[in-house]
């Protein structure tokens, strides 16, 4: 059995499930997401507890039990608490500015790089050299945070780009560094 597929989701108050056949729909304080799970998967609500049972062992009932209850867990502490993720800028004249609800970067380009965030997304940025995206879908938090970061990822040399906070950059020996 799924350690994780057999733990129950319990439901804070103010938050409102509705599922229909093999869709469901979470409304809570911060919004609403909704999002279809596969037919085989057998989706209870019973006095704010979510369970989430398979039908079979079958290899594809196995890997989507799990799935499936992550997936149905992070919306309801997304409409309740949200998802944030935190990105560093790191490089000489390395900076980030936000112009009405996009983002400008100054990232080493011949011209700034401006992303506009998607439905359900926001940006903020507490110093020129700190990104936070917000969101209440964790799945497009952590799409758009990557797309941030593809615009300029960190080299191993110098660490120099747009890193995610905490993250550890390993770093190379560069040609001086070598013996001969």
């Amino acid at each position: 059995m799924s350690r994780i597929g057999r733990k129950p989701i319990q439901v804070p108050g103010g938050v409102n499930i509705d599922l229909d056949n093999s869709f469901i729909t979470v409304k809570g304080p911060k919004g609403s997401l909704s999002r279809a799970i596969h037919k085989d998967m057998k989706v209870e609500v019973a006095d704010s507890v979510i369970t989430v049972e398979r039908p079979s062992d079958n290899k594809l009932h196995r890997s989507l039990h799990g799935t499936t209850r992550s997936v149905i867990a992070n919306m309801v502490s997304g409409v309740t608490d949200g998802f944030a993720k935190n990105l560093e800028l790191v490089g000489v004249g390395y900076r980030a500015s936000k112009n009405g609800d996009k983002i400008v970067l100054n990232v080493g380009y011949s011209h700034p790089v401006e992303i506009t965030p998607e439905n359900g997304i926001e940006f903020d940025v507490p110093t020129n050299t700190k990104i936070t995206v917000r969101g209440i879908d964790k799945e497009l938090v952590g799409a758009t945070a990557a797309k941030i970061r593809s615009v300029r990822e960190p080299e191993p040399y110098k660490g120099k780009g747009i890193k995610y906070e905490g993250e550890r950059i390993i770093r190379k020996e560069g040609k001086a560094g070598k013996k001969k």
